[in-house]
């Protein structure tokens, strides 16, 4: 019969590793949060564009000065007004703020996260108010 042996827990190079790997993560989110809550701007008010939209009365010029000055307003510096797509399609106007930011973590390692779901029907209810 063998004799239980001393319980071996994680050595020290083990847990400086998962400290590592760990601290990496936590970096990596704290720089791409930023990008994120301008997202989340950005999505507003190009919803709020489309919204606001009458068919009628507007055009797409009107879009983009009023994305222009939205975009001012809130300092929104990783997409420009002209970075919006805005057209005709099937006599529908479509708004395609698409886009993707790189973000440096360090030395030559850059996170890119892509946006793509910022494609809006011009005219439609999208918020629930």
């Amino acid at each position: 019969m063998k004799k239980p042996g001393r319980q071996q827990g994680m050595g020290m190079l083990s847990m400086l590793i998962i400290a590592v790997m760990v601290g990496f993560f936590v970096m990596s989110g704290i720089r791409i949060a930023p990008g994120l809550i301008e997202y989340q701007t950005i999505r507003e008010l190009v919803i709020e564009a489309a919204e606001g939209y009458d068919d009628d009365e507007d055009t797409i010029a009107d879009i983009r000065r009023q994305l222009s000055g939205s975009f001012n307003m809130n300092q929104i510096k990783t997409i420009g007004p002209r970075d919006v797509q805005i057209n005709r399609e099937n006599g529908k106007v479509m708004i395609d703020a698409n886009y993707e930011d790189r973000i440096p973590l360090f030395w030559r390692i850059d996170a890119v996260v892509k946006y793509d779901d910022l494609v809006f029907v011009a005219g439609e209810r999208y918020s629930d108010e």
